[in-house]
């Protein structure tokens, strides 16, 4: 099979990027298989081309390029086809739809994939009859606000397939939204293999990874693990992360430490791209996060042997974590079940090892090459079944489109309105 993604920008950093990469390398070992980037900013990926994956963009922002595309004209108007409800449709244009409906309506590939619901959108609109389309969710339907959920509503019915990475995000996708004909599967994030040794258990460190934000709720973490210190001064918690642009986080957090009297005993850490090295200097990782649309560093810290402490929040960590078994789930929020959880795996020495040998053997299940084989299946699937043999028929997909332009008027005409509303509002 040809399988091509279409990715917001293969060139930064973040899980999208490296679950796609991970999928689409392993994809390649017996497909073809590409990665369409709408931008490209720098030369070379951040985090690493992978390898057997063709590699493409359809705008370039690198300013010594002969390409450079910031100075057209079009790249200052505003999109229509990217929807306003995702949150990066600041960064997307009327060169953007141009160049992305450019790409879909030539497009030879059999399967066409698309990493976040905006460029699922322009998938399901503008892709050419033939190639099977498939919208992947990352994150979740619970995650989207209200304008976003009733473009997908809207236009996700011209997919194939909806792919979420947590069973309770399909059941969602399938109780919530009326998508006849579309396949919606849960299929988990892939983590390989780590290039280092597992974690032995020895070490009195507590590891915890992820962006330094107000949903990660560190500042629990914090709080529990200075109830920690009180009944073992001799371990200590290491906060791998990057703050955002404000650094309000980090400055919080920083204060509570202090407020705390643990600088002795908690470090933040900043970022560290690769994380394995650091996950194994650890014996017992955490996660305290008020929301997770699957738990990334979950998997990755048990494919490193390591018992995880998560709170058991939507979506992810319940279908990652077998409670009491390869790690702990603890109630969202409760900074004495956290710090009560840490403590009977730091005064079990023996429990502590044995969770993070079956963290690790468990882990294997998020394997690429099995995660691969999931995605691979439905693929055939749809494509076997044929233009054909789909359940969308000709006449329907061409009634939702005419249902579709009289959708985008409307869409249009509210949020003219809505503009000249508040222009309106500050002149006055």
């Amino acid at each position: 099979m040809h399988i091509s993604f279409l990715l917001h920008n293969a060139y930064g950093i973040g899980g999208t990027i490296r679950t796609t990469f991970n999928l689409a390398q392993t994809l390649a070992e017996r497909h073809d298989v590409e990665i369409v980037s709408v931008f490209r900013h720098r030369d070379e990926p951040t985090m690493g081309a992978p390898a057997g994956v063709t590699m493409k963009h359809l705008v370039d922002l690198r300013k010594k390029s002969p390409g450079y595309d910031g100075d057209n004209p079009e790249y200052k108007r505003p999109a229509r086809v990217f929807p306003r409800g995702d949150g990066r449709h600041k960064q997307y244009s009327r060169l953007t739809d141009a160049r992305i409906a450019a790409h879909l309506g030539a497009i030879e590939a059999d399967v066409v994939v698309g990493t976040r619901p905006g460029l699922n959108v322009h998938i399901a609109r503008q892709t050419r009859r033939g190639p099977v389309r498939i919208g992947q969710e990352h994150l979740t339907l619970d995650s989207h606000g209200y304008r976003l959920r009733r473009e997908i509503a809207h236009r996700y019915p011209l997919l194939d397939a909806v792919t979420t990475v947590t069973e309770a995000d399909a059941r969602s996708y399938r109780s919530r939204l009326k998508l006849p004909g579309v396949r919606i599967e849960s299929v988990p994030n892939s983590v390989p293999a780590p290039s280092v040794a597992p974690a032995d258990g020895f070490a009195k460190w507590i590891v915890a990874a992820g962006r330094l934000t107000r949903v990660k709720r560190y500042d629990l973490l914090i709080k529990a693990f200075s109830k920690v210190v009180a009944a073992r001064p001799d371990w200590r918690l290491r906060i791998y992360g990057s703050g955002d642009a404000t650094g309000n986080e980090k400055n919080a957090l920083r204060a509570l430490i202090q407020e705390r009297g643990l600088h002795n005993h908690v470090f933040l850490m900043g970022s560290a791209n690769p994380l394995e090295p650091e996950w194994v200097k650890g014996s017992i990782a955490a996660v305290t996060s008020s929301l997770e649309s699957f738990g990334m560093t979950i998997v990755e810290a048990m494919r490193c042997g390591l018992p995880v402490v998560s709170t058991d929040c939507p979506h992810g960590p319940g279908e990652i974590i077998e409670n009491g078994v390869d790690g702990r789930l603890v109630p969202v929020g409760d900074v004495d079940a956290i710090a009560d959880a840490l403590l009977g795996l730091i005064g079990d020495d023996e429990l502590r090892r044995r969770m993070g040998q079956t963290a690790l053997s468990a882990a294997a299940r998020f394997d690429p090459a099995r995660i691969a084989e999931r995605h691979e299946a439905l693929f055939a699937e749809l494509v076997a079944r044929g233009e054909g043999g789909r359940s969308r028929s000709a006449l329907r997909d061409a009634v939702h489109r005419g249902r579709g332009a009289l959708y985008d008027g409307a869409y249009s005409l509210r949020y003219l309105a809505a503009d000249v509303l508040r222009k309106g509002k500050k002149s006055s």
